[in-house]
């Protein structure tokens, strides 16, 4: 009996611990290195012609992600902001960029972290739950949308 209950410490010592460090790996500044589609034969292959971004755990169930095309910032045209009289070519270069906020919390045992979008660039997106496989191979952050829709999509990480 008493070696069932001190296993059972242990097996709970080691998950508790397992929980903290995977929490803890992913509190940080992270930024994307690629951003990947699956093809229909299963080869991976840069998404959108590359895509550049920021990711933001805070260790405290915040979070923030910023997707935009690469080189999104040397856009040579200026337009006001929070102006509903803009051109039609700044509206289509402010698709480019997909941001959201919201909270996070680590699912136990499944390596996957699930984001409650509190703000988002689309409004249909606000509130919003979300799930991410997560792993890590060394150094990055392999991230994969749970949500059938996007499944085919892989973004990798590294954190600054």
């Amino acid at each position: 009996m008493m070696k069932h209950f001190n296993l059972s410490i242990i097996v709970a010592l080691l998950w508790a611990c397992s929980s903290q460090a995977t929490e803890q790996s992913l509190e940080g500044f992270w930024t994307l290195h690629i951003m990947e589609q699956k093809d229909s034969v299963g080869n991976w292959k840069e998404w959108r012609d590359g895509m550049q971004g920021y990711l933001l755990y805070d260790g405290k169930e915040n979070m923030a992600l910023h997707l935009l095309e690469k080189e999104y910032e040397t856009y040579a045209d200026e337009f006001p902001n929070f102006s509903d009289t803009i051109a039609l070519e700044h509206l289509q270069h402010l698709t480019g960029s997909y941001v959201y906020i919201g909270q996070y919390v680590i699912l136990p045992g499944d390596s996957i972290v699930q984001h409650t979008r509190l703000s988002h660039s689309n409004p249909k997106d606000w509130g919003k739950v979300v799930q991410r496989k997560f792993s890590f191979k060394n150094d990055t952050l392999v991230m994969v949308p749970a949500e059938q829709e996007n499944a085919s999509l892989r973004l990798k990480w590294v954190k600054e």
